[in-house]
């Protein structure tokens, strides 16, 4: 589950979700399959994240997506 392994510190990039207290957020992440990067590729460049990062980001952008549907609905 994404909650062990995507870290919130206010003093580390600006408060934004963070894998593993590492300087690599969540918005990092996401951008980079969105810009084309396979997630080979992206392990490849850093090597530092694991193929759970990866899902636990996507796991993240996911439950936030649910929740931005609930409070539209409402």
């Amino acid at each position: 589950m994404y909650r062990e392994r995507i870290t919130l510190e206010p003093g580390k990039r600006g408060g934004k979700p963070c894998v593993r207290s590492m300087r690599i957020t969540v918005y990092d992440v996401l951008g980079w399959l969105a810009a084309g990067m396979s997630e080979n590729q992206i392990l490849e460049d850093f090597p530092e994240l694991t193929h759970e990062d990866i899902q636990a980001c996507l796991e993240l952008a996911a439950d936030r997506e649910r929740h931005m549907a609930v409070l539209r609905s409402a």
